[in-house]
Parts: structure tokens; sequence; C-alpha cells
């Protein structure tokens, strides 16, 4: 349920809201506006009873249900967009933000070359993965504590903000010592033990979707680590798994536009995994500056023919310092467009 408090309500008459709705044994969720507080009634109970008796209390304005399985996360719940900072920039806010570096850290020469160039092109973000998932057991693991540690001196050295997964629940405060986005890939989306972790872990956290997740299991995975206590969650649409095969994955594009309409949440767009051909990379990513998403992440390799892992997606270093020029006149065109929203006031 979504109760909206009458403009000016004070702390007294807010508490005698919350008070009811916890004795009606919902949980309580709330969003303090300048002038309005807006209050989350989270939990299984006699809604109807509860509704009613919540609007005969004379501070509230108005008391609905919230439609949506998933609650914290739905824009029936929030209706502007959470943004989310991180190290000096802000994802889902006023600014495009690029996220990019190799699949993998592989030494220290190769991840400061790859966030020296990253950062000098516009990137606010290095990716790299210190701990990799892999199909096959005998593919390379990852340097795990030694690669989170190169992936420290990078950002000690340029500046940017680091994002790298986690695969683990064990590993969370590990991982959360030196990243400021804890990535969660498609294989985990559904790792209910790892989603309940993060939501006790203090650091943002980017869930990708599923190989072959729908968009409503995408969002119940999200309200797992927000129903936990983590507000700051990013969605990554990365590509689903079909029946096509010129492709690695395929790009569900159209998702970036359904998932603003349906959530708060930042939207991102993986350009190299949804397609695993760099030469894909940039016209994907010039879609989903169009499209409307908030953010992107891109695999970058000084020479990607001979990564360890996803060289074939991975854009040579000067190839993103194009992509990135390319970009420019698209991003007028989302900044236009991002200021012509309407902010709702809560």
């Amino acid at each position: 349920m979504i109760i909206s408090m009458k403009l000016h309500s004070t702390p007294s008459e807010i508490e005698e809201v919350c008070q009811r709705i916890r004795d009606f044994n919902y949980k309580i969720h709330t969003i303090e506006g300048e002038e309005r507080v807006v209050i989350a009634a989270i939990g299984v109970g006699d809604t109807t009873a509860c509704l009613e008796s919540l609007e005969a209390m004379p501070q509230v304005e108005r008391a609905v249900r919230i439609s949506a399985p998933y609650k914290f996360v739905s824009r029936e719940f929030k209706k502007e967009k959470t943004a989310i900072r991180v190290n000096g920039c802000e994802v889902g806010g006023s600014e495009f933000v690029v996220m990019a570096g190799p699949c993998s850290v592989e030494n220290e020469k190769q991840i400061m070359e790859s966030a020296y160039a990253v950062a000098e092109a516009g990137a606010k973000v290095l990716r790299g993965g210190a701990f990799k998932p892999r199909t096959s057991p005998y593919d390379f693991q990852g340097m795990e504590v030694d690669g989170l540690k190169l992936l420290r001196k990078a950002k000690e050295a340029t500046g940017l903000a680091i994002v790298t997964e986690v695969m683990s629940d064990r590993d969370v405060e590990l991982v959360a010592e030196y990243a400021d986005i804890l990535q969660i890939g498609a294989r985990n989306m559904q790792n209910f033990a790892l989603l309940k972790r993060l939501g006790a872990a203090g650091k943002p956290v980017m869930l990708k979707r599923g190989l072959s997740s729908t968009i409503k299991e995408l969002l119940m995975s999200a309200e797992y680590i927000v129903a936990h206590g983590n507000k700051d969650v990013m969605l990554c649409e990365r590509g689903i798994r079909t029946f096509e095969t010129i492709t690695r994955n395929t790009c569900d594009i159209v998702a970036v536009p359904v998932l603003q309409e349906l959530t708060h949440l930042p939207v991102v767009l993986d350009p190299s995994h949804a397609t695993g051909k760099r030469n894909l990379v940039p016209a994907l990513s010039r879609a989903a500056v169009a499209i409307g998403a908030d953010a992107l992440i891109v695999e970058t390799h000084p020479c990607p023919e001979k990564a360890i892992s996803d060289g074939a997606q991975s854009l040579h270093l000067p190839t993103f310092r194009q992509m990135m020029s390319d970009l420019v006149p698209y991003l007028e065109l989302w900044k236009q467009s991002r200021l012509a929203e309407t902010p709702v006031a809560v």
C-alpha cells in the first residue's frame, strides 16, 4: 500500500499513521519530500481493512494498493527517478554515465593502460572482473583479491569509480572494500542468498538481467535487494537467450523504455554482452542513448586479440575513444530530453 500524507503533516501525525499500519502487521518504508511524506506498507494482512482505517484518518490524503508484485522498485511507490551517487557522478540523474574496461583484470599493465584510456575518453567508471563466472571450469576464473587490489590502484591513479562482480554472498564484504558498484552477473540474478546479503552491503548494486529472465523476474530480484535495506540498485539489460545465433545474445532494447516506465531505478545497457561482436557495440551504444538508458557498460582492452576473456566483444581503446566522440550529438539530445522531464514532487 502507498499512503500519502497531507501537506505539512507533523511528526506526531505521521507516527500515528505508522502505528496504525503496524497494528495491521505491515512493515513501513517512508519517503520524505520537501512538503509531503509518503509511506509504503509492505506485508501480508487485511489490506481492505487497513486501507479503510487509514483513509478515515484526517492527516491522510489518500491510501491505495500497489498493484505490482514488486513494491519498493515500482513507479507506484516512487514516481521520480532514483539517482545514485557514485564517486562524484550520478547514475540516473542529469548525466549519462559510461562505464568501461576489460572483461577481466589480467595484470597491472593491462588494467592501468585501460583505466587511463577510458578516463581520458570520458568514462566515469572502470569495469574489470576480479572474480569471473565462466561456463567452463577450465577457463580463467579471475585474479580474485589480487585483481581487486589492481582495481584500487587504477582508481587511485585515475579517479575512476570501480564496478566489479561479486559472485558469492561470502565475498560481498570483501568486494565492497574495493568496489564502488557491486555487479551481479546474469547467472546470479536469482541467487537470493546473495541478493539478501547485498541489501546490507552499503554500496550501489548493478543487477544484470538473467539469460532467460523476464523483466518481471528482474524487477523481483531488485526488490529482494531493496527490501533488505539497499535502495541504490541499477538494472542492466545485457541481452537474453533466444533462437538467434548470429549474435552472442539478443539485445532486448525495448526493455529500456519498459523499465523506465515500470521502475524508478536507473537502467544500464551492456552492448558488449548483448552482441558479442565489437563491430556492433558502437551502433548499439548510440541506440541506448537514443532510447533513454541512463548509462552504458562497455568492454574495452588494450589488445583484444590477446584478451584472456571476451576478446571478440571488447573494443580496441582507439575505437572506444572514437565511439565516445560519436556519442556527443546523441548525448546532447539525451540531455534535452532529460531536462524536459517534469519531476513529480513528493
